[in-house]
Parts: structure tokens; sequence; C-alpha cells
């Protein structure tokens, strides 16, 4: 077919309608592209709370910079004092399995009122029992369960506790016989045991 200048001009219009089509298309293609990228962020900014043995019940800040890692401190009581703890927990996959590394420390306090209620009232006071406080590392594998905006999780594996023992030569004391101990500095102890808790993470922002 022979091209007529009036044929060239047509199909030049056409051209240059469908090339404008294109570039007012294009903002919109981006923009829904930047939405659908925002939607799929996942919130940084988080609260978690969880109990278990030695933690206790704790209330934590979490921040999640990245979907795989959680990082996060707080405070509670174990029921004799207040203590503190600081973590982190790496979850591969943004939820399944994790892997969580912890150390706290709780104060001194009187637990001879807990194991009395333990105990329905059948436990006379020891001085051991008069101060009471603890360090720990814990060291656990776990399941999280959720995901994005809300995770439920439970964590187990070993724990590492240091603890002083007060009051020894007032609970040796025996005044039925001429026996004294006496000992000239309060010892240390160590335990490593199996450890479980349960939490939950709500994320904000």
């Amino acid at each position: 077919m022979k091209l007529t200048p009036l044929s060239l001009a047509l199909l030049g219009a056409f051209a240059g309608m469908a090339s404008s089509e294109a570039l007012a298309e294009e903002p919109t293609t981006v923009d829904s592209a930047l939405q659908a990228r925002q939607s799929e962020r996942w919130p940084v900014v988080g609260l978690m709370a969880d109990a278990g043995v030695p933690d206790g019940a704790i209330g934590s800040l979490v921040i999640r910079p990245w979907q795989w890692l959680r990082v996060y401190g707080g405070a509670g009581t174990n029921t004799v004092s207040r203590g503190y703890r600081g973590g982190l927990s790496l979850v591969p996959f943004g939820a399944g399995p994790s892997l969580s590394l912890e150390c706290g420390h709780y104060g001194e306090g009187n637990a001879n009122g807990v194991v009395s209620r333990l105990m329905n009232g059948q436990w006379s006071s020891s001085p051991l029992l008069d101060r009471v406080g603890y360090d720990f590392v814990n060291a656990h594998v776990g399941l999280d369960f959720g995901g994005k905006h809300v995770i439920f999780f439970v964590h187990g594996g070993i724990s590492r506790v240091w603890a002083q023992v007060h009051n020894l030569n007032n609970a040796f004391q025996d005044t039925d016989s001429n026996t004294v101990v006496r000992v000239s500095q309060d010892p240390k102890v160590k335990v490593t045991g199996s450890s479980l808790k349960v939490g939950l993470i709500v994320f904000l922002m």
C-alpha cells in the first residue's frame, strides 16, 4: 500500500497519542507500586508481656528493625522483688521457629511469704529466704505464631542463674547443742536448668 502524506500524518498522530497515554499511566503505576510496598512494611515498635521461670512476669518495649530480628527490654516482678531483662530474638521467617538470648536481674526480697503461700501456710520462716535475688541468662528456642501485628510465642531452653546465699550463720544456729557454725562470707551459687515462658507481642507502629 502506498503511503500518502495524509496517511503518514494520521500514523504520527496515533503514535503521539499512544506515547502520551503511556506517559500519563506511568505515574499511576509507580504510585500503586509504592502503595503496595507500604502495605507490605511491617510495624517496627510494639509491646510485649510474658511470664515464666526464671523470668517472672515482665512487660517490655520491642523494636523490630527487620522482620527476622526483635530487640527488647523491660521490667517486671517474680512476686518477691522487682527486676529487669533485655534480649533479642532471631526469627528467620518472621514467624515460626525462633532463637532468643536474654539476660536479667532481680533485686533481693523476702521470699518467706511466697513459700508460705505455696505450702498453704505450712511453713516456718527461714533466714535463708530473707534476702533472695539473682541474675540470669536464657538461651531459648521456640515457636512464634502470628507475624505482622500480633505474635503469640512459647519459648523454652536452658537458663543459668547466679545468686548469693545470705544469713547462713542464723540458719545453722542450734540452741539445743553446743555446735557452732560460722560462715565468714556469704557463698555464691550457680544453677543451670531448664526454663520456659509464654508471651504475647502487639506491634503498634
